[in-house]
């Protein structure tokens, strides 16, 4: 019977044990992030100041890409199973994310930003299952909250670093969005060349015969367990809808359009700084407590964002909301790895994330059209009532377990 780790063994886990292949991964995901938010923390701004959109247009544009990179998932997930290779699809994703930045740079019309949007959302619906499995792959079972923390982190990094360019350059550059779009292609290309030269992939499924993941036989191996997973995942991005709203939201209370990505910056260095520490204390604690208090910290944002657009309000609202995506997101990973077999994590994390698709999707839409129609401040008071019907659910699994 294999022996299972210590608390005093999962408590002398820290980054610094972490392969380094976990630690290239994070600094590919960092670059690639400082790419894609240069672009997305000026994109609701653009389209509806620039190219006249409104935020339904903002909220389907948005659902449609995320969702579309979500979905896209399944197929690049299910694809690294049969092949036993995940390094050759990533590198692939990661390229056509680089490769599509200039049509934002030049679209003249919403179409093209759409257009944009979703080959943008395809590069990384390809990338995103094939590096996940890779995490998994590579992490030792013991450390593999922390390890999904610690990409999380590096990604959020990124995250921040993005938008802060993107206001200086705006601030230095007299608001022209379309040159801060020309410099987000270079670091979208540096993430390609560390991901080509800087990871070596481990070998999987050696002497085993070739499967299509995704035949019945194979699905039935995911368990109640997985499909809980699923389930959660798509409830929180119901009560988690496109965060182009944390972006008009700010825009709203005065900001200076330069300004308005510090909104995203303050996001993603608290969502960056506790990425970590709440993935290492996944390793130690009940996943469905750490759960339910990122939902309730979700519920809280929400309700703060409703309550006004004062720039304090709105940031105390954003702050809650980094809380939330540190607390949750690398935690749904390690329980998605945790929960399915390890010859299907790609497939695993493929439908984890189509399911999580149509989730954005539908919330992007209902989030813009309630903004247009009713107010900013029903939108997100429809998220809070999405996070409570997910906190509803996690009191149910808890008091009548599978």
């Amino acid at each position: 019977m294999k022996a299972q780790p210590t608390n005093d063994m999962k408590h002398m886990i820290d980054a610094a044990n972490i392969p380094a292949g976990i630690w290239v991964l994070g600094f590919v995901s960092m670059l690639m992030d400082i790419s894609s938010e240069m672009i997305h923390s000026l994109l609701p701004l653009f389209m509806v100041g620039t190219l006249g959109a409104s935020a339904l247009v903002v909220g389907l544009i948005e659902g449609l890409a995320e969702s579309t990179a979500l979905i896209v998932k399944v197929f690049s997930g299910a694809i690294s199973d049969y092949l036993g290779k995940r390094k050759g699809l990533a590198v692939f994703g990661y390229a056509l994310g680089a490769l599509t930045k200039p049509l934002f740079a030049i679209a003249p019309t919403a179409g093209i930003v759409l257009t944009a949007r979703l080959l943008d959302r395809v590069g990384k619906g390809v990338r995103g299952a094939p590096r996940d499995a890779m995490v998994a792959d590579i992490a030792p079972p013991e450390a593999r909250g922390a390890a999904f923390g610690l990409r999380q982190s590096l990604d959020t990094v990124g995250a921040f670093l993005g938008p802060l360019l993107a206001v200086g350059l705006m601030l230095l550059w007299a608001n022209d969005f379309r040159a801060v779009f020309w410099v987000a292609v270079i670091p979208g290309l540096l993430a390609v060349a560390l991901l080509l030269f800087g990871v070596r992939e481990p070998e999987h499924h050696i002497g085993e015969k070739r499967r299509n993941p995704i035949r019945r036989e194979n699905l039935k191996r995911l368990s109640g367990s997985y499909w809980w997973v699923v389930g959660m995942g798509a409830v929180f991005t119901l009560a988690r809808f496109s965060e182009a709203f944390l972006v008009l939201r700010a825009q709203q209370g005065g900001v200076a359009a330069a300004l308005v990505p510090l909104v995203m910056v303050a996001m993603n260095v608290v969502y960056a700084a506790s990425a970590y520490p709440f993935g290492k204390l996944s390793d130690r604690m009940s996943h469905q407590s750490l759960l339910a208090w990122g939902l309730v910290v979700l519920i809280a944002a929400d309700l703060v964002l409703a309550m006004n657009n004062h720039w304090t309000t709105v940031l105390a609202g954003v702050a809650l909301w980094g809380i939330h995506m540190g607390m949750t997101q690398g935690l749904l990973a390690t329980m998605v790895a945790d929960t399915a077999p390890a010859a299907l994590r790609g497939t695993a994390f493929g439908f984890f994330n189509l399911v999580s698709g149509l989730a954005m999707l539908i919330a992007s839409a209902v989030a813009g059209l309630l903004w247009d129609q009713l107010g900013a401040s029903y939108t997100f008071y429809a998220g809070a009532i999405f996070g409570l019907t997910a906190l509803l659910g996690l009191a149910i699994e808890s008091r009548f377990p599978r």
